[in-house]
């Protein structure tokens, strides 16, 4: 391909992502992540269609831990339709250390991913995870399952952050 046409094609990109940016106001994380109060398993109660968890049917979980270096360490879990179960492990650092809200992760180093936590639990029972450009969305809480209301309010404060909430998928959580 020419040089204008690698230009061209940039240009109609940027264009793109500008246009997605301007339709949505700038995207809020919580305004402090307690890194060690975050830590612990959480259960993916719904979220965006994603390729990566494709495969997942059922009880989806996140498992984080502080490591030594001041990373975290991650390691998702879920089983699939055939009942087969799965794993990756992957790691984050913090990319805002003012607020400790903003991390990137990684699964398949040297790539990274945004992973801002946008709205959380007084008592980190709940946490909410997206990124800038709104195509991944996550719901979490401590307990694999969540009120109906609880559910309903949140999806609310997510509306008002730009985010569509009839894309959601509910995750089928089995233990009790």
């Amino acid at each position: 391909m020419s040089t204008r046409k690698w230009f061209l094609l940039g240009a109609l990109i940027a264009s793109a992502v500008s246009a997605l940016a301007a339709r949505n106001p700038p995207l809020e994380t919580v305004s402090r992540l307690d890194l060690g109060r975050h830590a612990g398993r959480w259960y993916e109660i719904a979220r965006y269609p994603n390729w990566f968890e494709k495969q997942c049917a059922r009880d989806i979980t996140s498992t984080y831990s502080l490591r030594d270096d001041g990373k975290i360490a991650i390691q998702n879990s879920c089983f699939t339709q055939d009942g087969r179960h799965k794993e990756a492990n992957g790691w984050a650092r913090v990319a805002d250390k003012n607020s400790n809200a903003k991390l990137r992760v990684t699964f398949f180093w040297p790539f990274f991913g945004d992973y801002w936590v946008l709205d959380l639990g007084q008592h980190y029972d709940y946490a909410v995870v997206g990124e800038p450009s709104r195509e991944y969305l996550w719901i979490m809480s401590r307990t694999p399952h969540m009120t109906d209301e609880q559910f309903r309010n949140i999806k609310g404060r997510l509306a008002a952050k730009g985010y569509d909430s009839t894309k959601l998928i509910r995750v089928p959580q089995t233990a009790h």
